[in-house]
């Protein structure tokens, strides 16, 4: 069952839905769980945000809760 985001509910779905949108809501979507997004995208700003996705994931990851003294 795919979830429901509130922000996207009064889009278009079905046969008059713009196929952009869709797209773009498919790769956010896809950014978002952590799913890869496909070899077709070679638009540098999917590039750009799969890389930052990686490196934030990187930083969480290298974190240390350590309690100050």
């Amino acid at each position: 069952m795919t979830a429901v985001h509130p922000a996207r509910s009064i889009r278009k779905r079905g046969p008059d839905a713009d196929p952009d949108v869709l797209r773009t809501d498919a790769l956010i979507d896809a950014l978002a769980a952590r799913r890869p997004v496909g070899d077709e995208h070679d638009d540098p700003a999917v590039r750009l945000l799969q890389a930052l996705t990686a490196d934030v994931d990187q930083r969480l990851s290298s974190v240390s809760i350590t309690p100050s003294t």
